[in-house]
């Protein structure tokens, strides 16, 4: 199944999609929630909620009429990998780390399919990164075994770490590089787990800046997949349903080009991944 999250009357609501349509899923199957992590915090049974939904003569909306919000607004946390692919490692000068690069994003920097990353007045580094994202549908138990990490993701969908790469560069930790407002594409649609390979591997994905393919790889070329990232997390901290694992990106980003390019004001960029879809982000300058 596929979900997405989208606004009515500036609230968002989870809804489930059909095709080209999007079912409000709170409209009718009362029982779930209108918010995907309170849905998933719950238990709620949505495989079974999206089967009757799907059954029924509920309304359809036409998704290319709907505004988009990201597909958890508010998680509880964002946890981002960086150099989580073996080229990207190399294009930076560095060799494989010997643990995972972790860092966090805050919900702010969030934003929709179709809304605009914001280039930010105080940069002109401004960077694009394709990823694959997971949502956890299970809390996750401390120390959990590697081969048992899959079972406790919901599904998957594409992200767009865009980065500032002049502010990330101040401080040995990124964190303030990857959290400017409006610079964390999330979306459109959240695949279940059992509609992907196990773990999300073998998956192309591919970054394309104005049409032009600037990434292209494999999920399998991460160093860390996701059985191994999600273990290595249970170690140190406990995740929650609706909390948000970002996989790192594959070579090919701005900074490491000669000359480097950097996304300007007018582009587009695209974060295509097998099997999920394709997240659509114009730049806009910051206001």
């Amino acid at each position: 199944m596929k979900f997405t999250t989208f606004l009515k009357d500036g609230q968002p609501r989870l809804g489930l999609v059909d095709g080209n349509a999007v079912i409000d899923l709170n409209q009718t199957q009362p029982q779930v929630p209108a918010s995907l992590r309170e849905a998933l915090a719950q238990g709620v049974d949505l495989a079974t909620a999206g089967k009757a939904a799907l059954d029924s003569d509920a309304p359809r909306l036409e998704m290319a009429s709907l505004a988009l919000a990201p597909l958890v607004p508010e998680p509880g946390k964002i946890i981002c990998l960086g150099l989580n692919y073996f080229d990207h490692a190399k294009e930076g000068g560095r060799e494989k780390p010997e643990y995972p690069w972790f860092f966090f994003r805050g919900a702010t920097s969030l934003i929709a399919h179709g809304q605009p990353g914001i280039l930010p007045k105080v940069s002109v580094k401004f960077d694009y990164e394709a990823e694959l994202a997971l949502v956890i549908g299970r809390r996750v138990p401390r120390h959990v075994r590697q081969e048992d990490a899959p079972s406790h993701v919901f599904g998957y969908t594409c992200f767009n770490d865009m980065s500032v790469r002049d502010y990330q560069k101040r401080t040995p930790q990124w964190t303030i590089g990857k959290n400017f407002d409006g610079t964390g594409g999330f979306g459109p649609v959240l695949v279940t787990a059992d509609e992907l390979p196990p773990a999300a591997t073998g998956l192309k994905i591919e970054g394309r800046l104005n049409g032009q393919v600037m990434q292209s790889a494999n999920t399998t070329d991460m160093i860390w997949g996701v059985a191994e990232t999600i273990a290595l997390l249970s170690d140190v901290l406990t995740l929650e349903p609706g909390d948000v694992i970002v996989m790192g990106t594959p070579a090919g980003v701005g900074q490491a080009r000669t000359p480097p390019v950097w996304m300007q004001a007018g582009d587009r960029f695209e974060v295509e991944i097998e099997g999920i879809g394709t997240l659509t982000n114009p730049i806009r300058a910051e206001d």
